[in-house]
């Protein structure tokens, strides 16, 4: 009797369940099939089908637009962005997880404070320090400060997920007479490569969609990444929808694919702690 009460639950749950993915998904779909449209067709409503697709947009939005150099710029940035995000925040969250040292719970409430202060606060005085190191217009503008920016999560974000981890086996390992480099190396990494990837595709997400630094420290052309490119654009493709939404599916396919590609280690990531 219990079992088959739960059914009517289990079908409600998973109802609702697609009911949101669809609601989610639907933008996602009009964007897409707008990009493939010619003008005639976008007048013709939103989820008319085009006659054939127009896959020129794309290549138009990629030619006109200097999607070339933006898309290049933001690989530039991003990889050296997550990458010492996470290889720096995998050694201050290892000290702040497992080691003692003065003032470490100071320092951690200062990590903490550092998450929640926005980036408008701080980006007039990043400005005129960028500029007297003679940093403007150099990728070095654009990675330095989000390294600077994320290492604050990386920290906690990991210091938790060590938290979580076997304590027999770092026990066991400390008995056998392991260095604290041995430990991080040969115990602690494996361990922890899902809660790795999950940081490195969020750093991953908020650098490449990172707006704000890029636009007060860049204003040479030819070091915007793709979410600048787009702002302006927007301003020359006004009237050219199916142009401009072609622009916008270039920003964010990359996104999409990446969390497609990973989405397994990001829900092992997540769900890592769940059973410890």
């Amino acid at each position: 009797m219990g079992r088959s009460s739960n059914i009517p639950t289990a079908l409600f749950l998973r109802i609702v369940l697609w009911l949101l993915a669809f609601v989610t998904i639907t933008p996602f779909l009009l964007l897409l099939l707008t990009s493939i449209k010619s003008k005639a067709d976008v007048l013709k409503g939103a989820f008319a089908l085009p006659a054939y697709p127009h896959f020129e947009n794309y290549v138009d939005a990629w030619n006109a637009g200097h999607f070339n150099i933006y898309f290049w710029n933001s690989i530039v940035v991003v990889i050296p962005v997550v990458a010492a995000s996470v290889f720096l925040g995998l050694l201050t969250g290892f000290a702040f997880a497992y080691l003692s040292f003065p003032f470490r719970r100071t320092l951690f409430a200062i990590l903490t404070l550092g998450m929640m202060v926005p980036a408008e606060a701080f980006i007039i005085p990043l400005y005129y320090e960028m500029r007297y190191l003679g940093l403007i217009n150099t990728y070095a503008a654009l990675i330095v400060p989000q390294i600077a920016m994320s290492i604050p999560f990386s920290t906690i974000f990991l210091a938790s997920a060590m938290q979580q981890l076997p304590e027999e086996v770092l026990e066991a390992a400390v008995l056998d007479g392991a260095g604290r480099f041995h430990i991080l190396r040969k115990i602690v990494i494996p361990l922890m490569i899902p809660a790795m990837s999950t940081l490195a595709l969020f750093l991953f997400i908020w650098t490449w969609n990172e707006f704000l630094i890029p636009f007060i420290l860049v204003n040479d052309d030819a070091y915007r990444t793709l979410p600048l490119g787009m702002l302006f654009f927007q301003g020359r493709y006004t009237v050219n929808t199916p142009v401009l939404t072609a622009g916008a599916v270039i920003v964010i396919f990359p996104l999409i694919l990446t969390y497609l590609v990973f989405q397994r280690r990001f829900i092992a990531g997540l769900t890592a702690g769940a059973t410890k």
